[in-house]
């Protein structure tokens, strides 16, 4: 039997789903599809995957349990050649293996931070960053990402922010849910902050491969190479994360790296650590790291399949937007994810919970995602367009209803 005091501060005191989570619940228990356009799970929007794709995880050698913190070597040596296709060159050995993204991220406040210390974390952002600080005992401490037609990182906010508990600054390039780079002026100031405060860069780059090349969708996705922060950080120690789950569309394998960048002797130290952490765990599967290469090869078919819907997704909602004034599409350069800034003549709150009694149609407020003010919301571009645009026409059609 639990009593009060028995459980960790880290986790919630009291578990009561808001109020858009309950109508969600309510309407799908009811006859009738709802329209999901907050959408984040490639496997369940259509996307065609080779067959036999999962068909190496039947490698029989993985009948030997053969453990090594960082990773088996093939495995390492498969994710330095899929970041290689792509222009980021690594050194295998720089590699570290994890169970997801997540799992990476804590591994790295366990490598960087002592209980009560402090992380950089962009806002707008996802807010799963603020759960995974607060798990590890931390503090997440936000900087302001602002818009004037691009996002741009909010300098003397990113100063302000620095305290003597500040151990690293997490960059997620590209951001979710805004769809911005760092600029080569946003990667200047990242640097500078960090050299002068002697802070470690957690760099999330887990939809770098999906960047489009014109805005509103262009035809051709802008290549990795030249947007990622590995090798670009002069004297910072650097960590890039990345896994399948983006990468190839296949977040149900649970396989993620982490590339660490920098001085040398920071990198060796970093490693050195890093392998005593990862020693403690050893949590990824031995059939996932043998499958790694086929998995990279053949899941590319898969990330381009996603970048396609993607990038017409975008082109649909675009041209709706364009049609409507009152709203504005947000310039971004990649991700899965749009934004609108549509007319502020209610709360945010109040059109979702509108467009999810009236229309069963799901979408996400600005709010969520600590935007600055109201009112905004975001969309996936995942799903299938025959869902996704005449959804997204009538998101637009009820945010504009009040303004008319």
């Amino acid at each position: 039997m639990l009593f009060p005091g028995m459980l960790s501060a880290r986790v919630p005191e009291r578990w009561r789903p808001n109020r858009m989570s309950r109508t969600l619940a309510r309407l799908r228990a009811r006859p009738g599809a709802v329209v999901d356009l907050t959408e984040s799970n490639p496997t369940r929007v259509g996307i065609d995957y080779p067959p036999g794709i999962l068909n190496a995880l039947a490698d029989e050698s993985g009948l030997v349990y053969d453990p090594q913190p960082r990773g088996l070597a093939a495995a390492r040596e498969a994710v330095a050649r899929h970041l290689d296709r792509q222009g980021v060159r690594v050194d295998p050995s720089r590699v570290a293996l994890a169970a997801g993204t997540s799992e990476a991220y804590s591994r790295l406040f366990t490598l960087l931070c002592d209980p009560g210390d402090e992380v950089l974390v962009p806002r707008p952002g996802y807010p799963l960053l603020d759960h995974l600080t607060r798990l590890d005992g931390l503090a997440p401490r936000p900087y302001s990402l602002v818009y004037h037609g691009a996002w741009e990182i909010d300098g003397d906010d990113l100063r302000r922010q620095v305290t003597p508990r500040t151990r690293a600054l997490v960059v997620v390039n590209p951001n979710n849910p805004t769809g911005s780079f760092l600029s080569p002026a946003d990667r200047a100031l990242v640097r500078d902050v960090c050299r002068r405060h002697g802070l470690a860069l957690i760099a999330d780059e887990v939809f770098l491969r999906y960047g489009w090349g014109a805005e509103a969708g262009g035809p051709t996705p802008a290549p990795p190479a030249g947007r990622s922060v590995v090798g670009r950080m002069d004297g910072v120690l650097t960590f890039g994360l990345g896994g399948l789950s983006k990468d190839v569309g296949l977040p149900q394998l649970k396989l993620a790296w982490i590339v660490v960048d920098g001085p040398r002797r920071g990198v060796a130290r970093a490693l050195r650590a890093l392998d005593f952490v990862s020693d403690a765990y050893l949590s990824v599967a031995s059939p996932v790291q043998l499958a790694a290469r086929r998995l990279l090869e053949d899941g590319d078919a898969v990330a381009r399949s996603i970048a396609a819907r993607v990038r017409r997704n975008r082109a649909a909602l675009g041209r709706r937007v364009a049609e409507q004034p009152v709203h504005t599409l947000l310039g971004a350069g990649g991700g899965w994810y749009a934004v609108v800034q549509v007319p502020a003549t209610r709360s945010e709150e109040t059109l979702v919970l509108e467009l999810l009694e009236h229309d069963r149609i799901v979408v996400h407020p600005g709010y969520l995602y600590d935007f600055p003010h109201e009112a905004f919301v975001v969309l996936s571009l995942l799903p299938e367009p025959r869902r996704f645009e005449p959804g997204a026409a009538r998101v637009l059609a009820r945010a504009a209803g009040a303004a008319a």
